[in-house]
């Protein structure tokens, strides 16, 4: 999966929440197979929040928040994110967390997303294979079926779905996703 190096440790910390907060089903091909999932959703939605190499070098300057409220929401218990094996919580990002969740859950939002991002500058002729994402087959779904349950990750798919349907400006998607 390509990954843009400025927004690798979000990209991949993000992914991390997800499945912690959403874990596999299954042993160890169930997991593999959730984290990929979880890694696409939370690139998609990296590469259109912050489209730009400069939006992604401004992200690095000022951090992406953590994951404290998304725990909170989830009802994780708290955790200090100084503790050296629990650092990355700092590189989660709420709105990407929230845009992969919308991707996981609606499966005609990750078609568009993924579309759409043509318009990003995190292409650069690099061959995108989605189809985790877009396209899961009975396995994929099976290992994930907590991180694609429509219901489960919705308080945190909710936080931000107005702006990414906002970002995609699509009429079907706001009839389809309400």
């Amino acid at each position: 999966m390509p990954m843009s190096a400025d927004l690798s440790p979000v990209i991949a910390s993000t992914a991390q929440w997800l499945l912690r907060a959403y874990p596999a089903t299954g042993g160890a091909l169930d997991t593999a197979l959730a984290q990929a999932q979880a890694q696409q959703a939370a690139t998609v939605a990296a590469w259109l929040r912050y489209p730009t190499a400069a939006d992604a070098a401004l992200l690095a300057l000022v951090g992406p928040g953590g994951s404290e409220r998304l725990d909170w929401l989830t009802g994780a218990e708290a955790v200090d994110a100084t503790e050296p094996e629990e650092a990355w919580r700092s590189w989660v990002d709420e709105v990407v967390a929230s845009w992969a969740a919308c991707l996981l859950t609606v499966p005609v939002l990750a078609d568009t997303a993924v579309a759409a991002l043509t318009k990003t500058e995190h292409l650069a002729d690099l061959p995108l294979d989605f189809r985790r994402l877009t396209s899961p087959d009975a396995r994929d779904r099976r290992a994930a079926t907590l991180l694609r349950h429509p219901d489960l990750p919705a308080p945190i798919a909710d936080l931000h779905r107005a702006s990414l349907l906002h970002h995609l400006q699509d009429d079907d998607l706001n009839a389809a996703c309400a």
